[in-house]
Formats: C-alpha cells, structure tokens, sequence
C-alpha cells in the first residue's frame, strides 16, 4: 500500500511510536491505549491518534492496540517490516560512534559494511566489519543495499555522494554540516548536531 500527502512530522513520529511499542511489549504490555502510549514519550494521545488515522483503523475505541498488531502494523508503513541493511562511509570518530550504536536494531536495521579512503584504517575491523576501500564501492552493488549513513568530512560529501548515487544508493542519513545534492529518486536526512545544540541555550533562559 502507497500513502500519499502524509505530513513529514507526522512521518517523523512513527519510529517514535514504534520504538516505544517494541519496548512495551518487551515489557509484557499486551494491550496499549493511545493515552499509554503518550505517556511513555511524552506526548499527547490526540497527537497520536491523528497520526495513526492518515493510514486507516489501528486499534478499538475503549479497548486499544493490540501492542504486537501496532508494531507490525507501524513496520508495514515504514516499511522496516523486514531487515534493511545499509553501509557507512566514514569511520572516524563519528562514524565509529554510530558503528557501536546499538539503536537500530530495534527498527531491523544493520550496517553490513563500512567504507573509508585512510590507508592506516583499510583492512582493520571494527565492530566485527572490515573497513573497506571506498575505491571499491561498486561491491555493493550485487547487494543490492540502498541505504547508506555519511559521516565523511564535509568537503568531501558532494564527491561521496555522488559515488553512492552512482551505485544505486537511495536513502542517505547525512551527518556532514553541508548540503548535499542529489537527484529526485534520492532521499537525504540530515542531521548535524551542531545546529541543534545551538537552539538549546535559547530555551534555557
């Protein structure tokens, strides 16, 4: 199913119901109402209960979600119902934090290799991956991986990017502090941490 005209916030909060779901029901939590689930990460049910309208019926008035039903159902529509792999490029100290991150499991997904142009890192292991040459990114290709995380430094992000889309990447979580251009079919998130951090002291007057 193709969902069409669905606000990108509302996009945005589904990982969040999702990861919120999964560990509820690690917890032993069967059954899960929106109110619950607002609680848990600090929102409001209205919120959520709009959010899930845009993609049809997810639960029962006055009995709520079946909380195994609701991450299925939220895995569909992100399309993480089934494991996504991706690659990294980049492991210096950014892109090693991310390597060891253990935060993507719960979403299905997993870095399947790591690519970097430092001669002293190619051949090492990190994290159970060998850092490979990203002279020899075409390897992916048979793979058929189409997501990829870009921790490079950032004037080296267009060139890099540019080699992904020519290997059929579609997907790139940008962490370089740069913009990135890409053609239509690609989808970039960019995250830089920088920028956030400077919003934080306007609220803490």
């Amino acid at each position: 199913m193709r969902y069409h005209k669905i606000p990108d916030e509302t996009v945005k909060r589904l990982p969040r119901y999702l990861r919120a779901a999964v560990l509820l029901r690690r917890g032993g939590k069967k059954k899960l109402s929106s109110s619950e689930l607002a609680e848990f990460i600090g929102s409001n049910s209205t919120q959520i209960r709009k959010d899930f309208s845009y993609f049809g019926s997810f639960g029962t008035r006055g009995v709520g979600y079946d909380t195994q039903k609701l991450i299925k159902q939220i895995s569909k529509i992100l399309k993480l119902d089934g494991q996504r792999e991706a690659i990294l490029i980049g492991v210096g100290n950014l892109g090693s934090a991310i390597l060891a991150y253990e935060g993507f499991s719960i979403y299905g997904l997993l870095i399947k290799a790591v690519f970097d142009n430092n001669l002293r890192k190619i051949g090492k292991k990190l994290n159970g991956l060998v850092i490979e040459d990203i002279a020899k990114l075409k390897s992916i290709r048979p793979k058929k991986i189409k997501m990829a995380i870009l921790t490079v430094p950032s004037n080296q992000a267009q060139h890099v990017t540019d080699k992904l889309v020519d290997n059929n990447i579609r997907g790139i979580l940008n962490f370089t502090s740069c913009r990135i251009e890409v053609p239509r079919k690609v989808k970039v998130v960019s995250i830089d941490i920088a920028l956030d951090m400077a919003r934080l002291p306007y609220y803490m007057q």
